[in-house]
């Protein structure tokens, strides 16, 4: 290797520039460094090492400049401070196979912190002096207390009010009964066959208590009979079960209205003797 070639690579060996000048952590920083070739050269960057403090991006970037080559890394720093890394070699490459070796040098830059100077050493803040409560005034709370003790003072004889006299002979508005016309009328000979069912039903069990709303019809029957086995139970079966094929839909083609109004005045029989049939 001849004299001027060597003065060259000792002039290349610190030759790398960091950008931006003031990065800080996580920055993608870029180190650049112009190598001069004769016409006809060509230049290849060695790979850059991972490290604690830094680690690259990728591999080396190699950029055609007029009469030199480009070389340019992205790293990325972990650590804040003064980084100095060693750079991995460059070789240039001559047309007819001549290659020769440069040293990478050692890129130097400075990373700062993300976090500002003032978080991590505080300046120090003076001591608070004592509070004056001479100058404070007492009206905002004694207006406070006063409130409270007022709104305390209602809700007390609030709970304690009075209770409201009922108004005497005030009763209660009953719906009349719709008519079972008028059921009928809108298609609905189910619901009439129901109330009718329902009406003697609750005649039955105040006359016999065994016999209660809560059985089904053959349970009621058979507690009536158990109760008043001298009773003609014949009339009471057919209107039951008759009212029940109506409700359940199956019976069809039964004249409801005359079975319901027997039904009704049955119920009346059995409210006003007791049941004693």
């Amino acid at each position: 290797m001849s004299a001027p070639a060597l003065l060259l690579l000792v002039l290349q060996a610190n030759g790398w520039v960091a950008t931006p000048s003031q990065p800080t952590i996580g920055d993608t920083i870029q180190l650049e460094r112009t190598v001069s070739t004769p016409p006809g050269w060509r230049v290849r960057a060695g790979k850059l090492a991972s490290g604690t403090v830094a680690e690259p991006l990728g591999d080396a970037l190699v950029l055609a400049a007029p009469g030199a080559w480009v070389v340019r890394y992205a790293v990325v720093a972990w650590t804040p401070g003064e980084i100095s890394l060693d750079m991995p070699a460059l070789w240039r490459l001559g047309p007819d196979g001549t290659v020769d070796s440069l040293t990478g040098g050692t890129a130097t830059f400075h990373v700062a912190s993300v976090i500002p100077d003032s978080v991590k050493a505080p300046a120090p803040q003076p001591s608070l002096g004592p509070l004056r409560l001479d100058r404070s005034s007492p009206f905002p709370v004694i207006a406070a207390v006063s409130l409270a003790g007022g709104v305390l003072l209602l809700l007390i004889l609030w709970r304690r009010r009075a209770p409201r006299n009922a108004v005497a002979n005030q009763g209660l508005a009953v719906d009349v009964e719709v008519p079972d016309a008028r059921w009928l009328a809108a298609g609905e000979p189910k619901a009439v066959a129901a109330r009718a069912a329902q009406g003697l039903r609750r005649a039955l069990a105040h006359a016999i208590p065994d016999a209660h709303e809560a059985l089904s019809t053959e349970e009621c029957l058979a507690a009536v009979e158990r109760a008043r086995p001298d009773a003609p139970l014949r009339d009471l079966r057919e209107l039951l079960l008759g009212l029940d094929q109506v409700a359940f839909a199956t019976a069809h083609g039964v004249e409801i209205a005359p079975l319901a109004a027997r039904a009704r005045a049955l119920a009346r029989e059995l409210s006003a003797n007791g049941g004693r049939r």
